[in-house]
This record gives structure tokens, sequence and C-alpha cells, in this order.
């Protein structure tokens, strides 16, 4: 009995995609390990079993399973996060989140609105894991200011996120690969802006979901909002040297407060033996005072990023030499870190100048934390004691190697790279390049973003380290098995006897239904399998399904960006999802009880608008 090699590669084919599926969405072995596997499994099958074309060539030789790695898409979606990850580590979208706390007080369930729109907005141009990381704290402080629990407004910032990337081509990866894949069947490109109109049509609806109905549906949740805030509000006792040239130079109070000094109590100011203590009246600070102030280290750590010119004294290294000057830590290695003054350590009863800290580590201590209250001296003054929390600061290797000193104990947990916010309008300028070239189409997007993440790097917004970091391995495993995987469906007409089975069920149907229908697929699929992976294996399919009632097949694209984005229904139907769930303290029942109505309602919205806007016949 022979074997229709034809058919085996179809039907392997649609083994290998469904055993996919299912590993992915029961999570039990990790999601670049699946990858890895549909690799191998797919390299060896096509190799072992070759798939020849009409003209005797193998159609999928191990070139066509690999080239996800080098697919332009993939390049493209790289590229924007090291770009984003440039907005994020220069601190470039501080101004807009603090602009939005700033009438937050008064009007927090106005705030939470409007915080919502500004999510879906950005996140049409940027990728939205890294805006949704910047709001979780914010929306956390809003959630309190309405007194109720941050749960109730976590997971619609994770949607409205989702949302903002259905508007442009470079919202989310899933856009770029859907238009990537259709680019590669037929030759035609789809535009930054093609499908915004429904796109902003399905936001409207959405955002409107997400502010009236999904907070009233997680507001009866009982579980503690403990943690869902990122910070402290622990104070530290640090110290300024005003130096020659520090800006500080020649200021004065203004009721009491320096406006150079936002957030920060001035303790007492230090001139000589004087020591001038609140309310400080007609003073103003001079060359060679000693500021004494306490702040929390979210403060502290502004403070260093955004006004280093500030603080150039008194977070300085030692000179090389006896006679040089002190040298200031490099901008793009900065390491701020807490560490415990251990037991028995060599440090207690001595003053941090005492103690030689800063030669023998070359870290400098920019705050001391103690549980009892201090006085006002400065650090001169402050003999240490078991258990102080020091705030230091310096390159990455020599805050890793107090690991390896005993006197000390460095709280893992707590080192963070200081944001260059001095580069934050170069890293915005970067930014605006990329969308403006991408959107006007005068480069490609993944020129576009490959000049654009090459720039962060070589200005100093990001070092290598923080770009690589920005690089989510499983992003890159996940789509070059998802391109594998559409080639291969593509090369053996599995994507073409898929279209024929819809169309068999729909086939009688109007072009509208048959939309709709797909559409419907799509979205329940989505959030099994990753978007990506949705896009790449059903764009295939909308073309098929296009040309089978003589419909535009770009309608049916769009059909699959929105629906491949539906994911709403569970946690690991995409990654910001993930992120709230940890602050929103949800359970995976609760994704289900907000995404599965949200997912109807959106199959509606577009059921009813995509017909009359593309004219489609019912």
């Amino acid at each position: 009995m022979s074997i229709d090699v034809s058919h085996l590669h179809l039907w392997v084919t649609y083994a290998i995609i469904l055993l996919a599926i299912v590993s992915y969405a029961l999570d039990r072995l990790s999601l670049e390990l699946t990858s890895l596997g549909v690799l191998g499994t797919l390299l060896l099958f096509f190799y072992f079993l070759p798939l020849k074309g009409p003209d005797g060539m193998n159609i999928m030789s191990v070139e066509h399973v690999l080239q996800g790695f080098s697919d332009p898409a993939l390049v493209a979606i790289v590229s924007l996060l090291i770009v984003a990850q440039g907005l994020i580590q220069t601190g470039a979208l501080d101004e807009p989140v603090a602009f939005i706390l700033k009438f937050g007080s008064n009007r927090p369930g106005v705030i939470v609105f409007f915080s919502l729109m500004t999510v879906a907005m950005v996140s049409a141009f940027i990728n939205d894991t890294p805006v949704v990381v910047i709001f979780i704290p914010i929306m956390a402080a809003l959630a309190e200011k309405l007194s109720r629990p941050a749960g109730s407004i976590m997971m619609p910032l994770s949607f409205a996120a989702i949302f903002g990337g259905m508007t442009t081509l470079i919202g989310t990866s899933t856009n770029l690969l859907a238009a990537g894949t259709f680019e590669d069947i037929t030759g035609e490109k789809i535009g930054f802006f093609d499908f915004t109109i429904p796109g902003l049509v399905l936001v409207a609806v959405g955002l409107v979901y997400m502010f009236a109905v999904a907070p009233r549906i997680l507001g009866v949740r009982a579980e503690s909002t403990e943690g869902a805030t990122s910070g402290s509000g622990r104070q530290f006792i640090s110290q300024i040297e005003i130096m020659a040239g520090n800006p500080l130079i020649g200021q004065a109070p203004v009721a009491g407060i320096f406006p150079a000094l936002p957030d920060v109590t001035v303790r007492a100011i230090r001139r000589g033996r004087q020591m001038f203590v609140p309310p400080y009246e007609d003073i103003s600070l001079q060359e060679g005072d000693s500021i004494v102030l306490a702040a929390t280290r979210k403060t502290l750590t502004n403070l260093v990023s955004r006004n280093p010119a500030i603080v150039s004294g008194s977070v300085s290294l030692p000179a090389p030499t006896p006679d040089g000057p002190n040298q200031p830590i490099p901008g793009g290695d900065r390491i701020l870190a807490e560490v415990v003054v251990a037991p028995a350590s060599r440090m207690e009863g001595r003053t941090i100048e005492q103690t030689g800290f800063r030669d023998q580590t070359r870290c400098v201590v920019f705050g001391i934390q103690r549980r009892s209250r201090m006085s006002r001296s400065g650090f001169d003054d402050i003999r240490l004691e078991a258990g102080d929390v020091l705030l230091v600061l310096g390159k990455r290797d020599d805050v890793m190697n107090l690991r390896e000193q005993r006197d000390v104990l460095l709280l893992e947990w707590s080192t963070q790279e200081l944001p260059v916010k001095t580069h934050a309008r170069l890293a915005i300028g970067i930014f605006a390049g990329v969308v403006v070239t991408a959107a006007s189409g005068l480069l490609p997007i993944a020129i576009s973003g490959l000049v654009g993440a090459t720039l962060m790097i070589a200005t100093g917004c990001l070092n290598i380290r923080q770009a690589s970091r920005a690089v989510n391995r499983r992003i890159v495993m996940i789509i070059a098995a998802a391109l594998a995987m559409g080639t291969a469906l593509q090369a053996t007409g599995g994507a073409e006897y898929l279209a024929y089975g819809l169309g068999q069920v729909l086939g009688h149907t109007s072009p509208a239904m048959l939309l709709s229908g797909y559409f419907l697929l799509v979205a329940v699929i989505t959030n099994v399998l990753t978007n990506n992976a949705t896009a790449v294996l059903f764009t295939p399919i909308a073309v098929s399904l296009a040309a089978s009632v003589n419909v535009d097949p770009k309608i049916f694209v769009y059909a699959t960006i929105f629906a491949a984005n539906c994911a709403f229904a569970t946690p690991m139907a995409y990654q910001t999802n993930l992120l709230v769930m940890g602050p929103g303290q949800y359970r995976f029942r609760d994704f289900m009880r907000v995404g599965i109505p949200l997912m109807i309602l959106i199959w509606i919205t577009f059921t009813l608008f995509a017909p009359w806007y593309f004219g489609l016949s019912w």
C-alpha cells in the first residue's frame, strides 16, 4: 500500500501545529523549549521526507524552516523593543506621567479614564509592555484615591495597551507579522495607518467597556491590594556638598522650600561650624555648604539622574592619583543599591568617612536609613550601627563586588540601573524619527527600527547590556517557530485546506457573514495560542478566504490583526496580562469573567461596522 506523501506532509504539519498549540496552552514546558521542539521536529521531518514542488525542487528546505530568524518582521520587533527601552531608560515618559498624576488628586475617576486613553494612544507607537510597566504604579495610586482595589483597574490597563496596538502597523508585533506574511504571499504592502479607523472604533467601544463595566465586575473582589504599588515611602538621610559650579549656589528658599529640590525635606544646612535649621529665612546657598536632607529612594534616584550637577560633589569617586580631581561615575553604567551593615561589622561605631568605604569599594554612600530617629547631623557625624541600610551608588561591577564584602550585605533585589535622564530629549528625537520615517514610507520599519536601536546605543541612551535585556528571547523563539509553522502550512497546502473547510461551513453565506465567522474563530484561537503565532498561521487563510468570495484580501488580513489582538480571556494570551496579574491579585477565571464578554463585544462591533465600512454585502 503506497503512502500519499503530499497528504502525509499536510497531516503531519497539522499534528505538529496542534501539539504546539496544546503545549503553549498547558505551559508545562517553557515557551522556548516548545518552540525549539517545533523547529527541530519540522527540520527532521522535512529533511527525511522532502516536500517537492511541481518542478521537483525542495520547497521546505532547512532555509525555509529557519527563515523566521532573519525575517524583517522579527528585526523590526526586536529593534522597536530596544527603542522603547531607550525611552524608559532615559525617563523620557516621566513628564507626561507626572502631568497625569498632577491632576489626579481631585478627579481620580476621570483621570483613570484618560490614563487608559493615554495608554492606548502611546501603545499605538511603542511596544505596550514597557508602557504597562510605567503605568502600573500610577494606576495603583489612583485606585487608592478611589478607595477600591487596584485589581479593579489593573486589567483594564493591560487591555487598553492591547487595544492601542490595534490602530497602527507598529502597534504590536502581531500587526507587523501579519503584514509581513501578507506581503510575502501577495507582494502588497499594508500602510502605517491603513486600518486605523476601524481600529479606533474598536478602541472606543473597548474603552467604554473597560471604564464602565470591567471595574464593576472586578470591584467586588476582596483581595488585598498590598504590594500593588511599587516603591516605598521610607526616608533616607542624605547629604549634598555644594562645590564650585553647583546650580544651587545663590538659591534661596521659597516658603521654606528650595525649588530645585522638590519632594525633599531639608533638615539642616551646614556652613563651616554653623548649622542652620528650619525655618530658613534670609539665607542663600553658598559654595562650600553642606545640605542634610531626607528623601525617599525614588526622589534621590530622580535627583541623581535628572540633576547630576547638583549632586556631583557628593557622588564622585576618589581620584586615581592623590592630587587629581574626583571622578564622576559614568552616566550609562550607574547602579543604585541598598546594603545592610552586617552584625559585628568593622563599620559599626564609625562614620562613613572613617570606614574608608568609598576608597575600598569604589562605591559612594548616598543615603543612610535607620529605624530609630537620627539627629540633624551630617554624614561626618553619623556613627553606623548594625542593621543600618546604606543607599550606595557605583559602577555595576563595583556594586556587584559588594557581595564579597563581609561588613555589608547586598540586597540584590534592590539593585537598579539609574536612567540617563539627561538624554531624554535625545531619546524622544530618535523615537520620533523612527515613527516618522516608518509612517511616511520613507524607510521600511525594519530599517528605521534598526537604525533607531543603533542610535539609542551609540548616543548613550542605552548601553549594550540594557539593550540586550530589552530583547525578549521568548518573543524571538515564538516568532521563529510560528513563522516556521506558517511556512509549512502554506507549503503543504494546509492553509487552503482550512480555508476550504471554513468555506464549506460558511460558503453559502454572504461575504460579511464569512468575515464575521472568521473573526470569531481567530479571536478564540488567539487566547490559546500566542497572538503572534495566530497572526502568522491565519494570514494565509485570510488571503485564501478573501479570494474564495472575491473580496479584497486586505479586509480579511485586517480582521486577522484585530482578532489576533483580542487576547483578553486568558492571562497567558498576552504578556501584559501576565504583568498585571500580580499587582491586581488576579486568578485565571478573573480574565475569563472580564475578557470573554469583551471579546464577544469586539466581535459584534466588528461584525456590524466592518461590512458597512468596507462595503461588503450581507
